[in-house]
């Protein structure tokens, strides 16, 4: 239980995927402006990021990577026999066909309940589909070789409200700034980049928090 709640707390803020990658940067710095949208787009990224890491986890697990088709015809998963499937180069195809399933299934549900929600996001919710956090969440999962697909569904639940949290902060000191003294020259996504700098140094104190 432990080793998940250090799993699920380091995915948020330590390896938060604005503040310490800067990934989903375009949807993060567009949809910002106001809190609404942005709490209705980082909820979509919970949800895609939750369901699709552990999908791609059990996909790589048993049809991607080399020898994986062992469950199949043992001499699949034997490196030394003719017989022996490497399918690792599908990999971002298959991950991305995934991703955009739900993207999709995401977009229609929005736009039946929350159509005024829908109309706010414009382009930038089908646009999940290629939100590099959403592919990372996935290829970082590949990378650290998780045991098991609780593992990997803690790290996407974990990664998408760590991106909902960065969307959120910022979509909120946003709309407080909107009616601050800025400099010209800055106004507008000059002082977010800013912000979001600032932002990113603060959240690497949680580097600190040994778990």
């Amino acid at each position: 239980m432990q080793e998940y709640l250090n799993l699920f707390i380091r995915s948020i803020f330590i390896e938060n995927m604005i503040f310490a990658y800067f990934l989903g940067m375009c949807s993060y710095l567009a949809v910002s402006k106001t809190v609404k949208t942005a709490v209705g787009l980082g909820a979509a990224v919970i949800f895609v990021l939750a369901i699709t890491v552990p999908i791609n986890f059990l996909m790589d697990q048993y049809l991607l990577k080399p020898g994986a088709l062992a469950w199949l015809d043992p001499a699949f998963g034997d490196e030394s026999g003719s017989q022996f499937i490497d399918l690792s180069f599908l990999s971002f195809i298959m991950f991305i066909a995934v991703i955009a399933s739900m993207v999709q299934l995401v977009e229609m549900i929005v736009e039946k309940f929350a159509p005024a929600l829908y109309g706010a996001l414009g382009i930038f919710l089908p646009l999940i589909a290629v939100n590099c956090a959403i592919l990372g969440g996935s290829l970082f999962m590949q990378q650290k070789s998780f045991e098991g697909v609780g593992q990997a569904l803690t790290y996407g639940l974990g990664s998408g409200i760590g991106w909902f949290l960065a969307i959120l902060a910022i979509a909120a000191i946003r709309e407080k700034i909107a009616y601050s003294n800025v400099p010209a020259p800055l106004k507008g996504l000059g002082i977010t980049f800013i912000i979001t700098g600032l932002m990113a140094i603060g959240f690497m104190s949680f580097m600190g928090i040994k778990l």
